[in-house]
Protein backbone atom coordinates (compact mmCIF):
# COMPACT_ATOMS: atom_id res chain seq x y z
CA UNK A 1 0.00 0.00 0.00
CA UNK A 2 1.26 3.09 -0.76
CA UNK A 3 0.66 6.74 0.47
CA UNK A 4 -1.00 7.52 -2.68
CA UNK A 5 -3.47 4.31 -1.69
CA UNK A 6 -3.40 4.48 1.62
CA UNK A 7 -4.87 8.51 1.43
CA UNK A 8 -7.97 9.14 -1.03
CA UNK A 9 -5.75 10.83 -3.57
CA UNK A 10 -2.83 11.79 -3.38
CA UNK A 11 -2.23 14.06 0.20
CA UNK A 12 -0.63 17.69 -1.35
CA UNK A 13 0.75 18.91 1.95
CA UNK A 14 -0.24 22.14 3.82
CA UNK A 15 -3.24 23.07 5.34
CA UNK A 16 -5.67 22.44 2.62
CA UNK A 17 -4.25 18.63 1.96
CA UNK A 18 -4.08 15.40 3.24
CA UNK A 19 -3.15 14.66 6.87
CA UNK A 20 -2.28 11.53 8.34
CA UNK A 21 -4.14 10.95 12.10
CA UNK A 22 -2.38 7.91 13.07
CA UNK A 23 -3.56 4.53 13.14
CA UNK A 24 -6.94 3.41 14.57
CA UNK A 25 -8.23 0.25 16.08
CA UNK A 26 -11.39 -1.79 15.03
CA UNK A 27 -13.33 -3.42 17.48
CA UNK A 28 -13.01 -6.75 14.85
CA UNK A 29 -9.08 -6.17 15.75
CA UNK A 30 -8.01 -4.31 12.52
CA UNK A 31 -5.67 -1.94 12.02
CA UNK A 32 -5.95 0.88 9.57
CA UNK A 33 -4.48 4.71 9.30
CA UNK A 34 -6.37 7.71 9.52
CA UNK A 35 -6.76 10.51 6.91
CA UNK A 36 -7.98 13.90 6.86
CA UNK A 37 -9.11 16.60 4.51
CA UNK A 38 -10.86 19.56 5.97
CA UNK A 39 -13.57 19.56 2.75
CA UNK A 40 -13.47 15.75 2.30
CA UNK A 41 -13.83 14.67 5.63
CA UNK A 42 -11.86 11.41 7.03
CA UNK A 43 -11.06 7.87 5.38
CA UNK A 44 -8.85 5.46 6.54
CA UNK A 45 -6.82 2.95 4.72
CA UNK A 46 -5.99 -1.26 6.07
CA UNK A 47 -2.61 -2.03 7.34
CA UNK A 48 -2.67 -5.72 6.64
CA UNK A 49 0.84 -7.41 7.51
CA UNK A 50 2.11 -7.95 4.03
CA UNK A 51 0.80 -4.51 2.42
CA UNK A 52 3.40 -2.35 1.02
CA UNK A 53 3.70 1.33 2.70
CA UNK A 54 5.99 4.35 1.27
CA UNK A 55 5.19 8.02 2.00
CA UNK A 56 7.50 11.22 1.67
CA UNK A 57 6.78 13.44 4.46
CA UNK A 58 5.97 17.06 3.52
CA UNK A 59 7.56 20.38 4.93
CA UNK A 60 6.42 20.16 8.40
CA UNK A 61 4.22 18.72 10.88
CA UNK A 62 0.92 20.59 12.11
CA UNK A 63 -1.55 19.92 14.95
CA UNK A 64 -4.31 17.35 14.33
CA UNK A 65 -7.06 19.40 15.80
CA UNK A 66 -9.68 17.77 18.15
CA UNK A 67 -12.00 14.63 17.48
CA UNK A 68 -14.63 13.97 20.10
CA UNK A 69 -16.44 11.22 19.16
CA UNK A 70 -17.52 11.09 15.36
CA UNK A 71 -16.58 14.70 14.91
CA UNK A 72 -13.19 16.58 14.23
CA UNK A 73 -12.68 20.24 14.80
CA UNK A 74 -9.60 21.68 12.85
CA UNK A 75 -7.01 23.34 14.77
CA UNK A 76 -7.61 27.05 13.64
CA UNK A 77 -4.06 28.43 14.14
CA UNK A 78 -2.84 25.19 12.38
CA UNK A 79 -0.07 25.28 14.57
CA UNK A 80 3.58 23.69 13.79
CA UNK A 81 4.37 20.36 16.19
CA UNK A 82 7.90 18.94 16.62
CA UNK A 83 8.34 16.05 14.22
CA UNK A 84 9.33 14.10 17.72
CA UNK A 85 6.46 15.33 19.70
CA UNK A 86 3.97 12.01 21.10
CA UNK A 87 1.23 14.15 20.99
CA UNK A 88 0.06 15.93 17.48
CA UNK A 89 -1.84 18.47 19.40
CA UNK A 90 -1.32 22.47 20.25
CA UNK A 91 -1.47 23.57 23.45
CA UNK A 92 -4.24 25.22 22.44
CA UNK A 93 -6.23 22.09 21.34
CA UNK A 94 -4.94 20.01 23.86
CA UNK A 95 -6.41 22.42 26.56
CA UNK A 96 -9.81 22.08 24.44
CA UNK A 97 -9.60 18.69 23.92
CA UNK A 98 -9.22 17.86 27.72
CA UNK A 99 -11.77 20.23 29.08
CA UNK A 100 -14.59 17.67 28.31
CA UNK A 101 -12.62 14.12 28.60
CA UNK A 102 -13.44 11.07 30.85
CA UNK A 103 -8.94 10.48 30.88
CA UNK A 104 -8.77 14.21 32.65
CA UNK A 105 -11.76 13.53 34.93
CA UNK A 106 -13.55 16.72 33.04
CA UNK A 107 -16.30 14.30 31.96
CA UNK A 108 -18.28 13.30 35.04
CA UNK A 109 -21.41 13.44 33.60
CA UNK A 110 -21.11 10.72 31.18
CA UNK A 111 -24.26 8.17 31.51
CA UNK A 112 -22.29 5.33 29.62
CA UNK A 113 -21.30 1.88 31.15
CA UNK A 114 -17.50 1.63 31.58
CA UNK A 115 -15.64 -1.26 31.55
CA UNK A 116 -12.85 -1.61 34.37
CA UNK A 117 -9.88 -3.77 33.33
CA UNK A 118 -6.37 -5.64 33.98
CA UNK A 119 -4.12 -5.13 30.56
CA UNK A 120 -1.16 -7.99 30.68
CA UNK A 121 1.93 -5.62 28.63
CA UNK A 122 4.81 -8.04 29.82
CA UNK A 123 5.81 -10.34 33.03
CA UNK A 124 4.89 -8.59 35.78
CA UNK A 125 3.82 -5.41 33.94
CA UNK A 126 -0.12 -5.56 34.74
CA UNK A 127 -2.13 -2.31 34.83
CA UNK A 128 -5.81 -1.24 35.57
CA UNK A 129 -7.75 1.35 33.15
CA UNK A 130 -11.63 1.82 32.17
CA UNK A 131 -12.91 2.40 29.49
CA UNK A 132 -16.61 2.66 27.85
CA UNK A 133 -18.18 -0.48 27.15
CA UNK A 134 -19.58 0.66 24.04
CA UNK A 135 -15.87 0.47 22.06
CA UNK A 136 -16.07 -3.23 22.52
CA UNK A 137 -12.11 -3.68 23.38
CA UNK A 138 -10.72 -1.18 20.84
CA UNK A 139 -8.90 0.53 23.99
CA UNK A 140 -6.49 -2.28 24.97
CA UNK A 141 -5.79 -3.16 21.25
CA UNK A 142 -4.67 1.55 21.31
CA UNK A 143 -2.66 0.44 24.31
CA UNK A 144 -0.97 -2.94 22.89
CA UNK A 145 -2.25 -4.90 25.32
CA UNK A 146 -1.04 -8.25 24.28
CA UNK A 147 -3.26 -9.73 26.90
CA UNK A 148 -6.36 -8.57 29.29
CA UNK A 149 -9.97 -9.36 31.20
CA UNK A 150 -12.09 -7.16 32.56
CA UNK A 151 -12.72 -7.10 36.16
CA UNK A 152 -15.94 -5.10 36.72
CA UNK A 153 -18.59 -2.86 34.90
CA UNK A 154 -20.58 -0.09 35.71
CA UNK A 155 -21.10 3.97 36.00
CA UNK A 156 -17.91 5.83 35.29
CA UNK A 157 -17.56 7.23 38.93
CA UNK A 158 -17.90 3.98 40.49
CA UNK A 159 -14.73 2.47 37.13
CA UNK A 160 -13.04 5.54 38.20
CA UNK A 161 -13.14 4.51 42.42
CA UNK A 162 -12.32 0.69 41.60
CA UNK A 163 -9.16 2.07 39.24
CA UNK A 164 -7.86 4.08 42.32
CA UNK A 165 -8.75 1.52 44.81
CA UNK A 166 -6.47 -0.89 43.03
CA UNK A 167 -4.02 1.46 42.69
CA UNK A 168 -3.96 2.02 46.46
CA UNK A 169 -4.18 -1.05 47.88
CA UNK A 170 -2.59 -3.16 45.66
CA UNK A 171 -0.11 -1.24 43.78
CA UNK A 172 -1.53 -1.78 40.19
CA UNK A 173 -0.72 1.38 38.15
CA UNK A 174 -2.74 2.82 35.59
CA UNK A 175 0.26 3.35 33.26
CA UNK A 176 2.96 1.24 31.44
CA UNK A 177 6.33 2.43 30.22
CA UNK A 178 6.01 2.23 26.70
CA UNK A 179 9.79 0.95 26.36
CA UNK A 180 8.43 -2.02 28.37
CA UNK A 181 5.65 -2.76 26.16
CA UNK A 182 7.94 -2.81 23.22
CA UNK A 183 10.69 -5.02 24.77
CA UNK A 184 8.05 -7.39 26.11
CA UNK A 185 6.37 -7.95 23.14
CA UNK A 186 9.65 -9.44 21.59
CA UNK A 187 9.49 -12.58 23.28
CA UNK A 188 6.40 -12.49 25.28
CA UNK A 189 5.57 -16.12 27.74
CA UNK A 190 2.65 -18.34 26.11
CA UNK A 191 -0.67 -17.70 26.44
CA UNK A 192 -1.18 -19.61 29.99
CA UNK A 193 1.55 -18.14 31.93
CA UNK A 194 0.08 -14.31 31.06
CA UNK A 195 -3.43 -15.98 31.79
CA UNK A 196 -2.24 -16.96 35.22
CA UNK A 197 -1.09 -13.65 35.96
CA UNK A 198 -3.86 -12.24 35.20
CA UNK A 199 -6.18 -14.43 36.92
CA UNK A 200 -4.25 -14.20 40.67
CA UNK A 201 -4.45 -10.15 40.43
CA UNK A 202 -8.28 -10.78 39.02
CA UNK A 203 -8.84 -12.93 42.17
CA UNK A 204 -6.99 -10.37 44.66
CA UNK A 205 -8.73 -7.33 43.46
CA UNK A 206 -12.57 -9.27 43.81
CA UNK A 207 -11.07 -10.03 47.90
CA UNK A 208 -10.82 -5.80 48.35
CA UNK A 209 -14.15 -5.14 50.59
CA UNK A 210 -13.55 -1.33 49.24
CA UNK A 211 -15.01 -2.32 46.00
CA UNK A 212 -17.54 0.42 44.38
CA UNK A 213 -20.92 -1.62 45.52
CA UNK A 214 -22.04 -0.33 42.33
CA UNK A 215 -19.80 -2.30 40.34
CA UNK A 216 -20.77 -5.37 38.61
CA UNK A 217 -18.24 -8.10 38.72
CA UNK A 218 -17.11 -9.64 35.73
CA UNK A 219 -15.38 -13.63 35.59
CA UNK A 220 -12.06 -13.38 35.00
CA UNK A 221 -11.89 -14.74 31.02
CA UNK A 222 -8.62 -13.28 29.61
CA UNK A 223 -8.26 -12.63 25.83
CA UNK A 224 -5.09 -12.36 23.86
CA UNK A 225 -4.07 -10.29 21.09
CA UNK A 226 -1.48 -12.16 19.35
CA UNK A 227 -3.35 -12.46 16.52
CA UNK A 228 -4.67 -9.16 15.98
CA UNK A 229 -0.69 -7.74 16.43
CA UNK A 230 0.67 -10.48 14.33
CA UNK A 231 3.43 -11.74 17.28
CA UNK A 232 4.94 -14.21 15.10
CA UNK A 233 5.83 -11.72 13.14
CA UNK A 234 7.35 -9.30 15.14
CA UNK A 235 9.49 -12.06 17.17
CA UNK A 236 10.94 -12.79 13.46
CA UNK A 237 11.52 -9.21 12.54
CA UNK A 238 13.38 -8.89 16.35
CA UNK A 239 14.53 -5.48 17.64
CA UNK A 240 14.07 -2.80 14.95
CA UNK A 241 15.36 0.53 14.74
CA UNK A 242 12.98 3.84 15.70
CA UNK A 243 12.00 6.24 12.54
CA UNK A 244 12.51 9.21 13.49
CA UNK A 245 10.42 11.40 10.97
CA UNK A 246 11.70 14.83 9.55
CA UNK A 247 10.59 16.76 6.70
CA UNK A 248 11.08 15.83 3.30
CA UNK A 249 11.97 12.52 4.45
CA UNK A 250 10.86 8.74 2.86
CA UNK A 251 9.81 5.74 5.09
CA UNK A 252 9.53 2.43 2.65
CA UNK A 253 8.64 -1.06 3.36
CA UNK A 254 5.97 -3.48 3.33
CA UNK A 255 3.76 -4.29 7.09
CA UNK A 256 5.38 -6.76 9.19
CA UNK A 257 2.45 -5.90 12.26
CA UNK A 258 0.80 -3.57 13.76
CA UNK A 259 0.70 -3.12 17.69
CA UNK A 260 -1.08 -0.43 19.36
CA UNK A 261 -0.07 2.25 17.67
CA UNK A 262 3.40 1.30 16.74
CA UNK A 263 3.82 0.17 12.89
CA UNK A 264 6.59 -2.61 12.08
CA UNK A 265 7.89 -2.10 8.74
CA UNK A 266 10.82 -4.61 6.61
CA UNK A 267 12.96 -1.96 3.99
CA UNK A 268 14.14 -2.84 0.81
CA UNK A 269 17.30 -4.33 2.81
CA UNK A 270 15.81 -6.08 5.16
CA UNK A 271 16.25 -3.95 8.19
CA UNK A 272 13.13 -3.76 10.67
CA UNK A 273 11.71 -0.21 11.32
CA UNK A 274 9.22 0.76 13.52
CA UNK A 275 7.35 3.38 12.82
CA UNK A 276 5.48 5.58 16.20
CA UNK A 277 2.11 6.30 14.47
CA UNK A 278 1.24 8.85 17.16
CA UNK A 279 4.64 10.51 15.83
CA UNK A 280 2.62 10.34 11.97
CA UNK A 281 -0.13 11.81 12.99
CA UNK A 282 0.06 15.31 11.96
CA UNK A 283 2.12 15.00 8.88
CA UNK A 284 0.98 16.11 5.32
CA UNK A 285 2.38 12.69 3.04
CA UNK A 286 2.79 12.27 -0.37
CA UNK A 287 3.48 9.08 -2.16
CA UNK A 288 6.48 7.18 -2.29
CA UNK A 289 7.75 4.18 -4.41
CA UNK A 290 7.87 0.93 -2.29
CA UNK A 291 11.29 -0.01 -3.72
CA UNK A 292 12.43 2.79 -2.42
CA UNK A 293 15.36 3.36 0.14
CA UNK A 294 14.55 4.77 3.57
CA UNK A 295 15.92 8.14 4.31
CA UNK A 296 14.36 9.68 7.38
CA UNK A 297 16.99 9.13 10.17
CA UNK A 298 16.97 5.68 12.64
CA UNK A 299 17.70 5.00 16.10
CA UNK A 300 19.15 2.21 16.32
CA UNK A 301 17.13 -0.43 18.68
CA UNK A 302 19.02 -0.98 22.13
CA UNK A 303 22.18 -2.94 22.55
CA UNK A 304 21.57 -4.89 25.48
CA UNK A 305 17.51 -5.47 26.87
CA UNK A 306 16.47 -2.83 29.16
CA UNK A 307 16.89 -3.14 32.48
CA UNK A 308 13.63 -2.69 34.33
CA UNK A 309 15.21 0.89 35.99
CA UNK A 310 16.16 2.37 32.73
CA UNK A 311 12.16 2.65 31.59
CA UNK A 312 11.86 5.26 33.89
Amino acid sequence: MTAERAAPGRPAGGALGWQCAGVRWSAAGDAALVWRHPARGERVSPLPPGRPLAFTTGAGRSCAGVRRGQRHTPCPAVAAISPTAVSAQCPECARLDRSYSVAADTRADDPRPYDVYLAWFGPHWIKVGITATEREGVRLLEQAALSATLLGRGPLMAARRAEAVLGAALAVPDRIPYAAKRAARLDPPPTSARAAELHALHARAHALAALPESLRPEPCAPVHHDTAFALDRVRAVGPSALVLLAPHCTVAGTVEAVVGPDVLLRDVEGRGLLLDGRQLAGWPLAAADPASATTAPLRPPPAEPLAPEALF
